[in-house]
């Protein structure tokens, strides 16, 4: 690596291996809806979206637990989520994750944040 910047975000990403990381934020669920688009409405002109598939991981903080644990770092997550279907879903994912002790509030007062992305063909309409 000649960049030397580049040399020290590595040699720091490489000593994340054994640390214990604590990632504080909004915990959120991200999902993602594939589909295709075979024509355009004749009504207006809106892509006519056919579901092929459907997937879901942790966002926002904690995607970043997840890319911390993915370099080798311990990390204890805290965040707060609804008292809801997509809080217990993000609770369940998070258990499943090699490295990571969730430690998730579910407040009944708030919805868990939960984005949506529609994609077809490589880029994301909604």
């Amino acid at each position: 690596m000649a960049d030397p910047a580049a040399r020290t975000l590595a040699e720091a990403a490489t000593r994340l291996a054994g640390a214990h990381v604590l990632v504080v934020g909004d915990v959120m669920l991200d999902r993602f809806v594939h589909g295709e688009v075979a024509r355009i409405s004749p009504e207006a002109p809106i892509p006519v979206f056919r579901v092929t598939g459907e997937a879901a991981m942790p966002g926002g903080a904690g995607n970043v637990a997840r890319n911390a644990a993915a370099l080798g770092a311990a990390v204890t997550l805290v965040g707060v989520v609804g008292d809801d279907d997509e809080g217990r879903a993000l609770a369940a994912m998070l258990a499943n994750e090699a490295g990571i002790t969730a430690r998730l509030v579910a407040d009944a007062r708030r919805p868990t944040t939960t984005k949506t992305r529609h994609v077809a063909g490589g880029q994301q309409l909604l």
